[in-house]
């Protein structure tokens, strides 16, 4: 097992004088070995995809723990005061999915980024597999609404002690159940709407210590954004804005941005890191701006100044675009990814951790599909203009992967509305509960 200090020089950035004179042979090698193991947690991720898409449920009970309000319901019901400059409670309407986006039709809302534990909980709750009594249960799911206890005491001035609290109050109720005994928490599952660093506090006073507790190490853990290094750790999609109800609802969007005129070649929704001297982001944001000299083939959407917004705008900018940039943020991973997928607009990535090492049972090993991939170091040493490069990708390609996109990914990476009646297709939250039952018979087959 590849140690954590290992991995984590990953996405440390290294000093470019020193990889070009070769003194940093060492270096390079640990990094190599840290994604070979980080390759091999996926294929052994990957392994675990159903392959009989309309299984029934003899056999695959889920049972919802019915846990004590103060984890999941009240945690909503503090929305008004969650985070200090907005009122939150808009949010958790419908189900959490947010109030609807009526111009963008029928299945869309404003659904915030960190809605994902509320939204999987009412999709469960619904499961035709869902079953009553424990002791007939293959999968236990824990509806702890983790990401909610976090941000709740982001930014309040509160001791660590403080910040833990539930999260150990969790752990001792689970203790007290007999599934949880039965199999050490392997058989169950977590979903937790907030990158994995959150829950992983060492020093500092950054999120909370969750998943560094013994006790949290066996279950299952279904994140936005996982610990490389971490084999129980599953990274599933972001939430977006679109929640299909119906097969139609899906077609009748994939039949709108096939067919969308796409007049930009480029765009980019996000806002510049002046703060992180590796950000590539103002790079990118310097070579998008002085596209005008090629006939304004990049538009840059400045999200810094409140233009993201309105989900319209940046759902709109996406469908009018061929390729839309997905630089790292505060972390790897993107909800905009997702946005981009779902518009049609195929997805510029410029490190691995984005989206190749993060999303085995949505996104193919073969990411040529579905993205273009420029390694962020050329960025930074000004070695490649991005817009000039995707110049050169010709229409067929570009149609080609967009189709791929469209009809083979797109319907896989939407959490349809609680009471979803999807036939022909399998959205996010089935590919998860397929595969997730796949994940617990194997374990049984091989204990």
């Amino acid at each position: 097992m590849v140690m954590k200090e290992t991995v984590e020089v990953v996405h440390d950035e290294a000093d470019p004088v020193l990889m070009r004179n070769g003194e940093n042979k060492d270096r390079e090698e640990d990094i190599a070995n840290a994604k070979k193991e980080v390759e091999e947690q996926l294929r052994l991720h990957r392994s675990w995809i159903s392959e009989n898409k309309q299984a029934g449920c003899e056999g695959r009970g889920v049972y919802v723990y019915d846990l004590p309000s103060k984890f999941n319901k009240d945690l909503v019901g503090q929305c008004r005061d969650m985070v200090p400059w907005m009122d939150f409670c808009k949010y958790f309407k419908n189900e959490a999915l947010g109030e609807p986006i009526p111009k963008l039709g029928n299945g869309w809302y404003q659904t915030h980024q960190y809605s994902l534990e509320p939204i999987f909980h009412q999709r469960v709750l619904k499961h035709p597999c869902r079953i009553y009594n424990e002791n007939e249960a293959k999968l236990f799911y824990v509806p702890f609404y983790g990401g909610l206890d976090i941000l709740r005491w982001h930014f309040k001035n509160v001791s660590n002690d403080v910040k833990d609290a539930l999260s150990l109050e969790l752990i001792t109720w689970l203790e007290k159940q007999k599934p949880w005994a039965k199999n050490s928490g392997k058989d169950h599952v977590i979903v937790l709407g907030k990158v994995s660093w959150d829950f992983r506090r060492k020093d500092g006073s950054w999120g909370t210590r969750l998943l560094e507790i013994d006790q949290m190490e066996n279950p299952i853990k279904l994140l936005i954004e996982r610990q490389p290094w971490q084999p129980n750790d599953i990274g599933i999609p972001h939430p977006t804005y679109f929640h299909p109800h119906s097969d139609d609802d899906i077609m009748a969007w994939q039949w709108k941005i096939i067919s969308s005129y796409r007049k930009r070649l480029v765009s980019f929704a996000g806002a510049a890191r002046p703060g992180a001297a590796e950000s590539i982001r103002s790079i990118l944001i310097k070579q998008c701006n002085s596209s005008a000299h090629n006939g304004n083939q990049c538009h840059f959407l400045d999200c810094s100044s409140g233009g993201c917004d309105q989900p319209e705008s940046v759902i709109e900018l996406f469908m009018e675009s061929e390729f839309c940039l997905q630089p790292p943020g505060d972390s790897p991973t993107r909800k905009s990814l997702f946005d981009s997928l779902i518009s049609g607009c195929i997805p510029v990535l410029f490190d691995p951790f984005t989206a190749y090492y993060q999303y085995p049972w949505h996104l193919p090993e073969d990411h040529e599909k579905y993205s273009v991939f420029v390694d962020q170091e050329e960025v930074r040493q000004v070695k490649v203009n991005v817009v000039e490069m995707l110049m050169k990708i010709s229409k067929k390609e570009r149609d080609d992967m967009r189709r791929y996109i469209v009809y083979e990914l797109l319907p896989g990476l939407v959490y349809g509305d609680s009471t979803a009646k999807l036939e022909k297709f399998q959205d996010a939250f089935s590919i998860i509960m397929s595969n997730l039952m796949e994940r617990v018979t194997k374990m049984d087959s091989t204990a």
